[in-house]
């Protein structure tokens, strides 16, 4: 493990044991249900790419609280601007004018292209989707909503609607009018080859297609036309869709999908939404905005998660004509933008450019890619390696030619043996079949090569145990 001069604090809270009875006890059984691993991690204290157990051991921390730690956990530059904040003003509405707000939006609207310059902030990604939903449906007259299958954008009962994966569902009635499509996904999905996408790396599938010429977009895209003209009514409010598909397992498309779906969602009255709440901030290198990678403009974009480094924040930015809209009635949001979220968001963008971390996410991130296409191009069970910038997945497979989902014991053992050799990563994707690596963008060459070499040798346990 790459050395790290911080030294934690000692524990010396509740045992374990005791935290998990109060664990199981006292909180909502759903806290049991998501808590991660057979053996779980008792997390005392994080800095930078590292987090402490409660016994003092040291992990790598590639997951990033669910890819929202963006600069570091506990970055000494935000931690002092929020400890200087929390001795001046904690929380006041928006209903007074305080001058954080206004700071934070306009640095924040500097970011984005025009006319994207009216922002809401709300606390979550759920929140800013779901006011999404309703700003597209006011503005443009029409209700319908598409997404793609495979998407996850909110846990709230409205954006449960928009939401396409059966693990995240309640058997209630959520939002009507959303349509789910066809993902466009160049590796599982009925169509793709080996130029499809985005990224430095490419899928093992081959295709025909000349320099200029997708056949895998023109299929999806004709799948997309065949949605509107047997499951749509003539005229829409909206298309939503990730850069890169998040939990749906860091799922890439054909680079000129976004373009054809934008125009033909336009011609029919819909606005389209970028959701950044994961893409967003630098992750993916290339680009501040996952969307920029798509060379498309959206008239909404939300965002939330790196946004505040773990801080609860979300936002949603639109156009000066989408946002008038919404004065059709009130909205009040409590701690939407209260002072200590938008001081604690303005150092995080600070920050970001400061240290360079968008830069990092193209040189670490491309270099963490190409190390993963070795041992997928020596692992049968490793069917793809896919992602910009440091949003990466690893879809794993019975065997490549089928690329059935790898059995969820099996990811669950390997998933395991990497936490035990001190790396925490995610696992996600429709079938569970996919690793996530959305670290802090503050990590290194050096974290790459320890994670790569632990990788390696969970692959090999599981091979062996096969």
């Amino acid at each position: 493990m790459p050395p790290c001069d911080f030294q934690p604090q000692e524990y010396v809270g509740m045992s374990k044991e005791r935290l998990m009875e109060i664990r199981r006890r006292n909180c909502n059984p759903m806290t049991m249900k998501i808590t991660n691993y057979k053996r779980p991690v008792f997390i005392h204290q994080g800095f930078m790419q590292w987090l402490w157990d409660v016994d003092g051991r040291r992990y790598l921390d590639l997951f990033a609280g669910v890819a929202t730690v963006s600069v570091g956990h506990c970055h000494p530059k935000v931690t002092a601007a929020a400890e200087q904040q929390l001795k001046t003003l904690w929380h006041t509405t928006n209903i007074y004018v305080h001058p954080s707000l206004q700071e934070y939006c306009e640095k924040l609207a500097s970011h984005l292209p025009d006319p994207l310059k009216v922002i809401y902030l709300t606390n979550s990604g759920s929140e800013a989707n779901d006011l999404a939903m309703l700003m597209a449906r006011l503005h443009t007259g029409n209700y319908d909503i598409i997404t793609f299958r495979g998407s996850y954008h909110g846990g709230s009962q409205q954006t449960m609607g928009l939401t396409s994966n059966s693990s995240y569902k309640y058997p209630i009635a959520t939002s009507s009018g959303c349509t789910h499509i066809m993902c466009p996904d160049v590796f599982r999905g009925l169509w793709g080859g080996s130029h499809c996408r985005d990224s430095p790396i490419q899928t093992v599938r081959e295709c025909a297609c000349t320099p200029g010429h997708c056949e895998a977009n023109e299929n999806y895209i004709g799948q997309l036309k065949e949605t509107f003209a047997t499951s749509l009514p003539n005229r829409v409010a909206g298309f939503f869709a990730e850069p890169i598909q998040g939990m749906g397992g860091v799922v890439q498309y054909p680079r000129n999908y976004f373009k054809d779906a934008y125009r033909l969602v336009r011609e029919r009255g819909g606005i389209c939404i970028a959701d950044e709440v994961q893409t967003g901030f630098g992750r993916t290198g290339s680009h501040f905005w996952g969307f920029q990678g798509h060379d498309v403009l959206p008239d909404m974009v939300t965002m939330a998660k790196g946004i505040g480094n773990g801080f609860p924040l979300g936002a949603l930015v639109t156009t000066p004509e989408i946002a008038a809209s919404f004065g059709k009635a009130f909205h009040f949001n409590t701690f939407g933008g209260s002072p200590l979220a938008c001081t604690v968001a303005s150092s995080v963008l600070d920050t970001i450019h400061h240290d360079g971390f968008q830069e990092n996410s193209v040189g670490v991130g491309t270099y963490l890619l190409e190390e993963l296409a070795k041992l997928r191009d020596q692992y049968e069970i490793i069917g793809d390696v896919r992602g910009k910038g440091l949003q990466v997945g690893v879809e794993m497979v019975k065997d490549k030619v089928s690329r059935e989902p790898l059995p969820l014991e099996a990811m669950s053992e390997i998933f395991e043996d990497i936490k035990d050799m001190g790396v925490l990563i995610g696992k996600t994707g429709v079938y569970g079949q996919t690793f996530r690596i959305q670290p802090p963008m503050c990590i290194t060459k050096e974290d790459v090569d320890f994670f790569v070499a632990v990788f390696n040798k969970a692959i090999r346990g599981q091979m062996h145990r096969q």
